[in-house]
């Protein structure tokens, strides 16, 4: 299971945690504005909007999980079982595969309005990308800077919400988690007030407590909760390496620990990585369950005007710094 989220410091941030039981030989990808991208149904995209992100690449495409574009616009792909329903093909829209789905946004749109627009004539068909790569069942969240909204696709068809909190985790519904948040309007930043009996003299204890009763487990559900409270609160710094540090520290209030989430046969889930786009600089961030430092790629190093992949393997040996004492 998986969070993602937005975040406003010195630029605009998004990113993602990817919880699954093993690694699906990820990798950093830019895909400048020549590569050509091939769709099942639709005409390829030959020049399009460059793209960065993390993908795993079968068949020469990347098959992004979360990417920007250069104009700055994100999208997140996000496990959504039992509600998701992909649809049947419809000779009236534009028909795309899930797999697909984000080359098809980030590739045309540079904000949430014109990925809202083209969604609105996009028909998200079930398709296999292959024997061994099935479709998994998946909801969006796609943001700018000034706009996020959530995609959905169920039995009664495709749903685009807005998102006031930044923040997507897995099932239920996006509407029912964001119900499910007035359970704790009552947590605070701030001190508790003594609301319970107020002639009595009740004192604190401990600092903190304004926030007692914030969900600690790992369902999707409470990850919602908690992701949404530590995100609304969580203030930043105004620089670049203290602003990617505090997005890093709020998605490891939601990160999986390897040990603690038993997934049947499959094993332990643990958060494989976690992301941070920094869309106003075109710079992709990222940790891994076994590397702890954070490590860059900025998609100008590269040439965007090119017509091939450029990948960049993850950075997966744990580097720690062993200090020495100063003279």
């Amino acid at each position: 299971m998986c969070t993602a989220i937005t975040f406003q410091g010195e630029s605009f941030y998004f990113g993602r945690t990817l919880d699954v039981t093993c690694g699906y030989r990820e990798t950093v990808a830019v895909t400048p504005r020549n590569f050509a991208f091939d769709f099942r149904f639709e005409k390829t995209l030959q020049s399009h909007f460059a793209v960065i992100g993390m993908a795993t690449v079968a068949e020469g495409l990347p098959l992004y999980y979360d990417a920007m574009n250069e104009k700055g616009l994100c999208m997140a792909g996000l496990r959504f079982p039992l509600y998701a329903d992909y649809q049947t093909h419809d000779a009236k829209k534009n028909n795309i595969a899930p797999f697909e789905l984000i080359p098809w946004i980030l590739g045309q749109c540079d904000t949430v309005a014109a990925a809202r627009t083209r969604l609105e004539n996009t028909c998200l068909v079930k398709e296999e990308f292959s024997a061994q790569l099935t479709s998994e069942p998946l909801h969006w969240i796609i943001a700018d800077e000034t706009a996020c909204m959530v995609l959905e696709v169920e039995k009664d068809g495709m749903h685009l919400y807005d998102n006031p909190v930044g923040v997507l985790t897995n099932s239920p519904t996006f509407p029912m988690q964001m119900s499910r948040l007035a359970d704790f309007m009552q947590l605070s930043r701030e001190e508790p007030r003594n609301n319970l009996l107020p002639h009595a003299d009740l004192q604190t204890y401990s600092r903190g407590m304004g926030a007692i009763g914030l969900p600690g487990d790992w369902s999707s559900a409470s990850r919602f909760v908690r992701a949404a409270f530590v995100r609304g609160n969580a203030l930043p710094f105004g620089t670049e390496e203290k602003d990617v540090g505090q997005f890093f520290h709020i998605l490891d209030t939601v990160g999986q620990i390897y040990g603690c989430v038993r997934v049947g046969s499959e094993g332990f889930e643990q958060t494989v990585y976690t992301s941070c786009c920094n869309a106003s600089e075109g710079i992709y961030y990222y940790t891994l369950y076994g590397n702890r430092s954070v490590t860059g790629v900025d998609m100008h190093t590269t040439d965007l005007n090119g017509n091939t992949l450029y990948l960049f393997p993850l950075k997966t040996q744990e580097r720690i710094y062993m200090q020495k004492e100063s003279n």
